[in-house]
Parts: C-alpha cells; sequence; structure tokens
C-alpha cells in the first residue's frame, strides 16, 4: 500500500488545542449557569431565611438589621408565641389539622368518584357536563363568597368548621377532578372490560380496579389540597370568629396589634412552628407529587 493510499484511509483528527478550547468553554457555560442559578435560588430564599433567623432575634432588633447573621439569638420568641394569646398555640395548629384532613378525604372521596364518571359512564350531555365542570376552575371565589354565606348561614354553620370542609365533598374543586380524570383515561381499558365479564359493576370496578390504580394521583390530591387548606386565611376569617376555632393562619394575626406594639418575634416565631407541617409534607410526597402530576394525561 502507497503512501498516497494510507493518507486517504487514515482519519484526520481534529486539532488538540481547537478540542481542549471546546471543552473548556462547555465547562465555563456550566459554571455561569450553575452560578446563576445558585444566585436565583439565593434569592428566592432569602425571605423564608431572615424569616427563621429573625424568629430567634429580640423584637428591637429584627428591622434594625436585615441581614442574616445576628448574634444576640434568643428562643423567648418561641416560648412567648406558644403562650401568649388566649389559647396555646397547639390548639391553633390542632384546629388547621382538623380542617385540613377533613378537606383531604372530601376531596378523595368526591372527586375521585366524579372523575370516575367522568372518565368511565356513559350519560347524557356527559361532555357538557364536563365542559362545564373545567369552567368552573375560571370562576373567581369572590363570586361565589356572598350565597355561599348566606346558606351557611342559614343552616346555622357559621363559627364551625363545616363551611371550610363540607363543601369538600360534593366535589366542588375541578382541578382534581380533572387531573384524576386524565390518570383514569389512561389506564387499561382491558382491566375494566375483563372485570365486566366477570360480573363486577362500577362500584366493585371503582374500589377494586381505580383506586388502587391511580394512587399517585390520590397522593397528589391529598398534597396541593393540605397545602392550600393549611394556609388558607381568607375562609376562616369569613366563617370562624370564635378564637378557640381559629386555625393557626387566622390565629397569628393575634400578635399584631395596631393600638399597642406588635409582637413581630413571636409572630415570625409561629410562622416558622407553622410551616413546619407544610415542609414535612412537602418532602415526604415529593415523589408521589412529581409522578402524579407527570403521569396524568400521557399514559
Amino acid at each position: 500500500m502507497t503512501t498516497e493510499t494510507e493518507t486517504l484511509i487514515r482519519p484526520t483528527a481534529a486539532p488538540l488545542p481547537r478540542r481542549r478550547a471546546g471543552a473548556r468553554a462547555g465547562a465555563l457555560r456550566s459554571i455561569g449557569k450553575h452560578a446563576l442559578l445558585a444566585a436565583v435560588s439565593i434569592l428566592m430564599i432569602y425571605p423564608l431565611l431572615w424569616l427563621v433567623v429573625s424568629s430567634f432575634k429580640p423584637n428591637a432588633d429584627i428591622f434594625r438589621d436585615l441581614s442574616l447573621f445576628a448574634t444576640n439569638l434568643t428562643t423567648e420568641n418561641y416560648v412567648n408565641g406558644w403562650n401568649d394569646l388566649q389559647h396555646p398555640f397547639g390548639q391553633f395548629l390542632l384546629n388547621s389539622a382538623i380542617i385540613a384532613m377533613g378537606a383531604i378525604v372530601g376531596n378523595l372521596i368526591s372527586c375521585s368518584m366524579a372523575a370516575y364518571a367522568f372518565a368511565r359512564l356513559r350519560f347524557r350531555f356527559r361532555n357538557l357536563a364536563f365542559a362545564i365542570m373545567l369552567g368552573s376552575i375560571m370562576l373567581p371565589f369572590q363570586v361565589l363568597l356572598v350565597p355561599q354565606f348566606i346558606i351557611f348561614k342559614e343552616l346555622g354553620w357559621l363559627n364551625t368548621f363545616l363551611p371550610l370542609i363540607a363543601p369538600k365533598f360534593l366535589a366542588t374543586e375541578a382541578f382534581f377532578i380533572f387531573l384524576m380524570v386524565q390518570f383514569i383515561r389512561g389506564l387499561p381499558k382491558e382491566l375494566f372490560e375483563a372485570a365486566r365479564i366477570d360480573g363486577a359493576g362500577h362500584l366493585r370496578s371503582y374500589f377494586q380496579i381505580t383506586l388502587p390504580l391511580i394512587v399517585p394521583s390520590l397522593a397528589t390530591t391529598s398534597i396541593f389540597t393540605f397545602i392550600w387548606t393549611w394556609g388558607d386565611f381568607f375562609g376562616p376569617l369569613i366563617y370562624v370568629r370564635l378564637p378557640e376555632l381559629f386555625p393557626a393562619s387566622l390565629a397569628l394575626k393575634g400578635f399584631l396589634d395596631a393600638q399597642s406594639a406588635s409582637d413581630y418575634g413571636s409572630m415570625f416565631a409561629m410562622s416558622v412552628v407553622s410551616l413546619v407541617p407544610l415542609f414535612l409534607v412537602f418532602l415526604f410526597g415529593q415523589r408521589f407529587l412529581i409522578k402524579g402530576s407527570a403521569t396524568s394525561g400521557i399514559k
């Protein structure tokens, strides 16, 4: 084989300096992206970090220094915040838990049943009813506030937890219904056909087939319902006036007084305590949240 033939067959490699320059440029771009993301993350999480640090500061030092570095730290705010209101703050946390658990149970039962009906049953005006249900997502809460308040007042439900829990048992959360409908539609139809051949009705198909297979969407509904209900302020403000029935979100305003000095340190401390359940729920339920949101509508 001649030298010219060897030259034609042998592949030509890229110059080594150019290859190193490209790798160096890619590494610099990656470092720049990560640095930008880290800066944005710190900027977004700064208010939360400042809240935690401020909960350990005396009231006189909270707004004097807005940095995250403090030397005069104390746990007195947590002790005072837990005991300074008319009732121990644990009572308000318990009220929030009762409301949140009731809302979760209501949404799981009613929304899953409504979703099964839309996904598997055949009835007149089903598509119209489904469209109306989806349209209710765009309906502002303020539009329904006055009629609901009048109804609950006539029922004698004011100053109880019922106005905050009972509507959840009536499938009023269109978002969760749509989420479950998409999930149920993605299940294999052969399962339901085999169950129907074996003599199973819709009730048995709902309990023995549908519910076990839509656990990710049920978990997503539970997590979102807990987060939205636990932090709800407007609803309890409208329907609950008795201090012993206040949830934690409403009890926090008790530390603010327009006529005298406000106890910001205690309020920040109890705000941190109130955020702990939300953090734990999101931490341990994150995989279900991602799975339920990602698989709905693409299976």
